[in-house]
């Protein structure tokens, strides 16, 4: 059986339905003006699936007329290749004005090959007030054929001014089943090791997929949680906080040499500069284009990584309370149930809540640009067990 477009986009069947009926009545012309619209906005929470439903009813506008899309135009979606499909997506703080000018510009061509032309922005909650303001003219005026997918991870990251203008279909967290299913499923590995992964991930699809399959992503992850159970001293917390640091560099290097490579190459091959080959000179400053492009990316990365390190922790502690108060839910931390249990035994929920409110706290001061081992160090000083102070 044909794998459907919509089968990455887990534990959502109600988006699914609408986006699917929208792409129907989008290339029958049936079915009405509320069927379809030029102009969306899909939210929902970090993993949640909300570029992979962008680019499924993406495909489905640009195929061959099904709703579930067809095979060759699936193939240049997930490329980013197909000549009616403009995306802008940033790991940078925050999108360009420029970014947004040269998306709106590629806008108002005709499409070329398929029905209509399909432009994604990624992280819609990252553009600026005046950089929103320009994409507002666009949503306001579209050509007849243009479609606007924004994602953003709430509505209210938006200006009001552009929610206004856009149809809003909502996601929520898929249940670590749903996560299970699709990464046993997609990447072939054991039905443990799948459920763990999403269990662990929170049910964030991308995470699931890294720890899954990345036998170092789940030792850097088991050794997050290692050292803040292993806390003694405030000794031990001024090492643990710039050794998470160094496990969150660790990460993002992990996660970025190989796109940077890949970029690179792709762009030598797009300005026909063959491997290993000088570069001309008059060629040399796209390249430093690139090179600061990965730089910054790599700045954001990192911060990304602290992030992903509070949440563990913040999961690690929300366990503990579960235990203490025999809540008898689902922990996130199946694995490290033995510490857990242990930890819950020698303190208090107050202890536990105290804990976790300075997680959210160093969250809040790495946001706010405070160096991030500073912030990890007060969060760790406040981890270490009062009987152990």
């Amino acid at each position: 059986m044909t794998a459907s477009i919509w089968d990455g986009v887990v534990g959502q069947d109600e988006a699914i339905d609408t986006m699917r009926a929208a792409a129907q009545a989008a290339q029958s012309g049936e079915g009405g003006p509320s069927a379809m619209t030029h102009s969306w906005l899909i939210t929902g929470p970090p993993g949640s699936g909300r570029s992979n439903l962008a680019y499924a009813f993406a495909t489905a506008l640009l195929g061959d007329g099904s709703p579930d899309g067809d095979a060759t135009t699936r193939r240049q979606v997930d490329a980013r290749t197909h000549p009616d499909l403009a995306v802008l997506s940033t790991d940078r703080v925050i999108i360009s004005i420029d970014e947004v000018r040269s998306l709106l510009s590629s806008s108002q061509y005709s499409p070329s090959v398929s029905r209509y032309r399909v432009m994604v922005i990624e992280d819609a909650d990252r553009m600026t007030e005046r950089t929103s303001n320009l994409l507002l003219k666009a949503l306001e005026e579209p050509p007849p054929r243009t479609v606007w997918i924004l994602c953003a991870p709430s509505e209210a990251d938006l200006l009001p001014t552009i929610r206004s203008r856009v149809r809003v279909v909502r996601l929520r967290v898929p249940s670590t089943a749903d996560v299970a299913r699709l990464i046993q499923q997609r990447d072939g590995v054991p039905a443990d090791l799948a459920l763990r992964a999403a269990q662990e991930a929170q049910s964030h699809i991308g995470m699931a997929h890294r720890l899954a399959t990345d036998s170092e992503a789940r030792s850097r992850r088991e050794e997050t949680l290692g050292i803040v159970l292993g806390l003694t001293s405030l000794r031990s917390a001024v090492l643990g906080a710039a050794r998470l640091v160094e496990i969150a560099g660790e990460d993002a290097r992990a996660i970025s040499e190989q796109r940077d490579a890949e970029e690179r190459a792709s762009t030598l091959r797009s300005l026909g500069i063959e491997p290993g080959a000088p570069i001309p000179a008059g060629l040399r400053s796209q390249i430093k284009a690139l090179e600061d492009d990965q730089k910054r990316r790599a700045t954001r990365s990192l911060r990304d990584g602290i992030d992903r390190i509070l949440v563990d922790l913040l999961s690690l502690f929300r366990d503990v309370l579960l235990r203490q108060l025999d809540a008898g839910l689902e922990p996130v931390n199946v694995a490290a149930s033995t510490a857990v249990d242990d930890v819950a035994r020698t303190t208090d929920p107050a202890w536990t809540l105290a804990v976790m409110d300075a997680a959210a706290a160093a969250r809040r001061r790495i946001d706010s640009n405070v160096p991030p081992t500073l912030a990890l160090e007060a969060m760790l000083v406040a981890a270490i067990r009062r009987s152990e102070q």
